[in-house]
């Protein structure tokens, strides 16, 4: 069968267009073809070759990318590795997964550190090579994800993929853990993470997806979720790359009528870090919640574009997310809600919160509506502040030093996204590293 891939309208190119870009060519030239590969894996994969031939690395000319330059990146040179193995610096473990749990190294599924013994009946998670032959991938496989160069880059040579699909009405109480571990020693590498998410109506699953790892390189990473009717997804997503590596992510979300996803992005780690999550609301009394926390501090600069698109009404969804930024640090935040006539009675709110701790530090955000439906809520908003020194004040009349009350007014800020984490381990962790990186 021909395999279409409907690319979403966000970067368009001529047909005919052909770039040579070289950054790009050098790493599609490194990814090997999996010989063993389905047919219409190979089909989707050449086609998104061919589309990729007409893309070049988005620059500050482009507007979705006007905030920050590219230029070190296309500058490096990444190798694919050649032995993913390696496990050093693997992040703690969380207790509450012990036996839910997916491991990829450098991109590769490793049997040895996963540990799926706690995951009940009615659930796939493993590999797409050993998907059962009962799940159709061909639906769903980049039928979501856009356009982009950096999407198709991972489309058309991505090693392996991850794959969790919820059966029919199944509800899974233990959460699952994917764990993406990036390991670089003697050379810089690149590697290309790939989720696949599929759950069906009436099922539910929380999921933790962390990017961890050591030394210099890049992550390129594309997770598609299909959220069906009257489903449920908690979908946590912590980036905590090495402070060395370069990070940039895309998160597709197709959610049909009577779906509820929560997302929870928190962003500690990389030396470049971008985001992009893009959801799609495909039915009525659709539920949308986006949860952000980004941390940067050095030279960090991190990047979140998200892109909410309803289309049917009753459509609702809710939007947070918070910045912290210190010493010479830069974030980012440009969020996009698309409200047309057919979504009317849409209940939308946006709001992006910024805490500057260095006059040094540089925060760009705008929040974006576009409504052409009449009968709808909406409000957005951004504000960027300092710590107050009326309530710095009041906590040293209480006996704080400096430096605890400082920390103890970044606490509470973040505390807002944290206490929404679904697990008390993640909880704390996410608390503790925050407290190491923001020192006052």
């Amino acid at each position: 069968m021909a395999v279409q891939i409907p690319f979403a309208n966000i970067a368009k190119v001529q047909e005919d267009t052909v770039v040579e870009d070289i950054f790009l060519t050098g790493l599609l030239q490194q990814c090997q073809v999996n010989q063993a590969a389905p047919q219409w894996l190979k089909d989707i994969r050449q086609q998104s070759k061919s589309w990729l031939s007409r893309l070049s690395v988005p620059t500050k000319k482009d507007e979705d990318w006007r905030f920050i330059d590219l230029s070190s990146l296309t500058a490096g040179k990444f190798v694919t590795p050649r032995n993913p193995v390696g496990a050093n610096g693997r992040s703690p473990l969380l207790p509450e997964t012990e036996n839910s749990r997916l491991v990829f190294i450098n991109g590769i599924y490793n049997d040895e550190l996963s540990n799926l013994a706690g995951l009940p009946q009615g659930i796939y998670v493993g590999n797409l090579n050993n998907l059962p032959n009962d799940y159709d991938a061909t639906k769903y496989f980049a039928q979501q994800s856009g356009a982009d160069a950096f999407t198709a880059l991972n489309t058309a040579g991505g090693d392996d993929v991850a794959v969790v699909w919820v059966n029919k009405n199944v509800a899974l109480e233990t959460p699952l853990h994917l764990m993406f571990i990036a390991h670089s020693e003697q050379e810089t590498n690149f590697t290309q993470p790939r989720t696949l998410v599929v759950a069906e109506t009436g099922s539910s699953i929380t999921l933790i997806e962390e990017y961890i790892g050591t030394g210099e390189y890049f992550t390129n990473a594309v997770t598609e979720l299909f959220v069906q009717g009257n489903s449920r997804v908690n979908h946590t997503r912590l980036q905590q790359e090495s402070y060395a590596s370069y990070h940039i992510g895309k998160t597709a979300v197709a959610q049909e009528r009577d779906s509820h996803y929560t997302i929870n992005e928190i962003n500690l780690g990389a030396k470049l870090c971008r985001h992009n999550p893009e959801v799609w609301q495909q039915g009525e009394q659709t539920e949308t919640n986006l949860n952000g926390l980004t941390v940067a501090t050095g030279e960090q600069i991190s990047d979140t574009h998200s892109i909410i698109a309803l289309s049917k009404p009753h459509g609702t969804t809710n939007q947070l997310h918070k910045c912290i930024v210190s010493d010479r640090a830069h974030t980012v935040f440009n969020g996009k809600v698309f409200v047309p006539k057919e979504a009317q009675l849409t209940d939308a709110t946006q709001l992006n919160r910024n805490l500057m701790l260095s006059p040094k530090a540089r925060i760009d955000t705008k929040p974006e509506l576009q409504i052409t439906a009449d009968n709808v809520k909406c409000a957005h908003g951004a504000t960027v502040s300092q710590l107050e020194a009326e309530e710095i004040f009041y906590l040293r009349s209480r006996g704080l030093s400096q430096a605890d009350a400082n920390q103890l007014l970044i606490d509470a800020f973040a505390a807002e996204i944290i206490d929404r984490l679904p697990l008390e381990s993640l909880r704390l962790k996410i608390t503790q590293t925050i407290e190491q990186k923001v020192k006052h």
